[in-house]
């Protein structure tokens, strides 16, 4: 064996001369991360990159890989570390350099690719960083293959070989002209564009200008210190940035595109923030009549009004509920032949006809304005003719990888028993229990709450919405932090609900 995982030490330095540091709790869900320095170093990545390219040739008989990174301060020197890696397997890569995830899973289209490595912590505040793996086209690892590539990293018999090595700067100007392929918007649009001072920064205006739209750029200069707040559509901060801006330019909607560029947030034109999958109910009512018959899947934090909302019904749009992650969701969407999938964290997935059944959140704003543009009404008012809701912001809550998932089926019980005693919550009586990823209980007029395990952080995951008042919401909320609070494993949330 050529290396050892050991346990976390505090360590900053980029030295590669020091021993290899990879610990294995970054092994998590569908995605890889660790805090930089503290649970792995760069010679760690050239230990993934080793077991990447033996992965990829062992697993799915691959000999090219596309690699990209983020904008973060380290991103580059580790997306280096990882090439040195691969190569010493024998394969072919080929580096775009600078990019989106979504631009990573479009140039596997491009070249013809199974391969993929993106090195990115998307929304992750500073100090993360990960990888997000491709096993084939429009597919990332999920549980099994992130266990299966564990595997490979702890064997330790990597492939040997003589890699190649090619750059490709051209790649952008190639997913520009696919995502704008259906030309430019029936009327002109005024939005404002916000990155958070991302990626995204550097890649969406073009996008959005080539439609036709006059932009009101915010925070998209890429700046790695993250001036302001994360770049993430689910953070409060970031979405009232755009809401000031829209308001005070007069724009007709504005979007919000995170750390890595799978995910978007909207604010409509009176600077109410929409989540995405109130957001993406609109988006399916307008797509499902060019697709009948076709399913939607929609993730296990999303609103209850796409259950029975009559536009799908009247296509015959059946909807799927399925786990929360862009490696879930994407994969049901494959294997049910839906239309498209929409996560309430803004991870949107378009299949064919309309995309290629990743998660790309320039993509998704590019239909979020086509959607508009053909529409002879403002968005706020296309918001406000869904039945109202009223919904929690996603909070996370601090609990250990290690027992986090424990704490989730500590809950689920107590939900069980609430649903067998009929406890009331607020005004209504627990109705139903969904487990299909954490613990969803539904109320008897159809509120519900959440409480999951994140996939990619120490903390556990809580949403809830009423359909009966903003009072009920909130007796929801604060039940799911009492049952928190009782077991006595948990943190700080990482936001503060909004005042009752």
């Amino acid at each position: 064996m050529r290396w050892q995982i050991r346990p976390a030490v505090p360590n900053n330095s980029f030295d590669y001369f020091e021993q290899t540091l990879m610990t294995d709790n970054g092994f998590r869900e569908y995605d890889v991360r660790w805090l930089i320095g503290k649970e792995i170093n760069p010679n760690g990545f050239v230990v993934l990159g080793q077991a990447y390219g033996t992965f990829l040739q062992e697993q799915f008989h691959e000999s090219r890989v596309v690699v990209g990174h983020d904008f973060r301060s380290y991103s580059q020197e580790l997306s280096r570390s990882l090439v040195v890696g691969l190569l010493s397997t024998g394969v072919h890569v080929i580096d775009i350099g600078l990019a989106l995830t979504p631009m990573v899973y479009f140039a596997q289209h491009h070249f013809q690719s199974k391969a993929a490595a993106m090195v990115t912590a998307s929304h992750n505040e500073n100090g993360w960083t990960g990888l997000k793996l491709a096993e084939g086209l429009s597919s990332t690892l999920g549980p099994e293959g992130i266990q299966a590539f564990r595997k490979t990293v702890h064997g330790g018999k990597f492939k040997s070989g003589s890699g190649t090595y090619e750059t490709r700067d051209d790649l952008f100007a190639a997913y520009l002209a696919d995502v704008t392929a259906a030309g430019t918007l029936p009327r002109k649009l005024k939005v404002a564009i916000a990155a958070g001072n991302g990626t995204a920064g550097r890649f969406a205006p073009p996008v959005l200008a080539r439609l036709g739209c006059e932009l009101v750029e915010l925070d998209c200069t890429p700046d790695w210190t993250f001036p302001h707040h994360n770049p993430n559509p689910e953070d409060i901060k970031f979405l009232h940035g755009i809401s000031k801006t829209v308001r005070e330019t007069g724009c007709d909607v504005g979007i919000g595109i995170d750390g890595d560029g799978d995910r978007l947030g909207v604010v409509d034109d009176k600077g109410r923030e929409i989540y995405s999958d109130k957001m993406g109910l609109l988006v399916a009512r307008w797509l499902c009549p060019k697709a009948p018959g076709r399913s939607v899947v929609t993730d296990v934090k999303s609103t209850s009004l796409f259950y029975d909302d009559p536009v799908l019904q009247k296509n015959n749009t059946q909807v799927v509920m399925w786990k929360t992650g862009h490696s879930y969701i994407k994969a049901k969407v494959a294997e049910c032949g839906s239309a498209a999938g929409f996560e309430k964290s803004g991870h949107w997935f378009f299949g064919p006809p309309f995309g290629r059944g990743y998660d790309d959140g320039v993509l998704s704003a590019t239909y979020v304005l086509r959607f508009l543009a053909e529409s002879d009404r403002p968005l706020s008012s296309l918001v406000d003719a869904l039945p109202q809701t009223w919904q929690s912001p996603t909070l996370g809550v601090y609990c250990a990888d290690n027992i986090k998932y424990q704490v989730v089926e500590q809950v689920t019980q107590a939900y069980t028993r609430d649903r067998n005693e009929k406890t009331r919550i607020g005004k209504f009586a627990v109705r139903d229990l969904v487990t299909v990823n954490g613990v969803r209980f539904v109320l008897e007029d159809g509120s519900w709450g959440l409480v999951r395990a994140s996939s990619n952080k120490p903390s556990l995951v809580v949403v809830a919405e009423s359909r009966t008042s903003r009072d009920q919401m909130y007796d929801v909320m604060d039940h799911i932090q009492s049952r928190l609070a009782a077991t006595g494993k948990v943190g700080e949330y990482d936001q503060q609900m909004p005042p009752r």
